[in-house]
């Protein structure tokens, strides 16, 4: 059966998205335009979107709330070595690696559907990216995803990263990232794609920004 890039190329723009929030929590903190803070808004809303009719609906139904990540998709798809492309990429392999342990052990699956629905009643009284979720979501990922292995070494300033509340938002945004590499699996999503249909993926990117830009 004949794979639906487009839904493939959006999971793994949210797998990618992730990659790049955590990358710019590390090094800057807080986020100064409203481009990122909305990559977050969505990303983080992506984890309460289990029954959703379409994966764009999943990211609020908008491909601009991927912009983020389709861009840094792009820059993984390019081979760019800078530095931080590098950091990036290394990210979103990481986070595939986590998804494929999470899928093989059922306990830590139903653990974490069990986690993340009994987030209702907090979310009655403060929104998904405030302090007081970001900390919630990261209690969740420290409890059901890091005993997993292997853990994600972030890097960014050592002042950013001492913070708790960054902390909070860096495990908080990974576990945004693990819903996607869910997705991505779900929707026939594959390790060997980013090798052998690479300018697939590519073309579908840039027809997508193309849209949106």
């Amino acid at each position: 059966m004949a794979k639906n890039y487009y839904d493939i190329t959006l999971a793994l723009a949210g797998i990618c998205q992730s990659a790049r929030l955590v990358q710019q929590s590390a090094h800057e903190g807080l986020f100064d335009s409203d481009r990122y803070n909305h990559a977050l808004h969505a990303s983080l809303n992506s984890l309460l979107k289990i029954d959703s009719t379409s994966t764009l609906a999943i990211y609020g139904g908008s491909e601009v709330a991927l912009q983020v990540g389709l861009e840094t998709l792009h820059s993984i798809l390019n081979a760019n070595r800078e530095t931080l492309a590098a950091e990036l990429t290394r990210y979103t392999l990481s986070l595939m690696v986590l998804e494929r342990k999470l899928y093989a052990n059922q306990s830590a699956l139903d653990t974490l559907s069990q986690r993340i629905s009994q987030l209702d009643r907090q979310l009655t009284h403060f929104d998904i990216d405030s302090d007081t979720m970001l900390s919630a979501l990261a209690s969740i990922y420290i409890d059901v995803i890091s005993p997993l292995g292997p853990r994600i070494q972030v890097t960014g300033s050592p002042e950013k990263l001492k913070n708790s509340l960054i902390q909070n938002k860096i495990r908080a945004i990974l576990l945004a990232g693990i819903r996607s590499c869910v997705l991505w699996q779900q929707l026939g999503g594959g390790r060997l794609q980013l090798m052998f249909r690479r300018h697939q993926l590519l073309k579908q990117t840039q027809t997508i920004l193309a849209r949106i830009q």
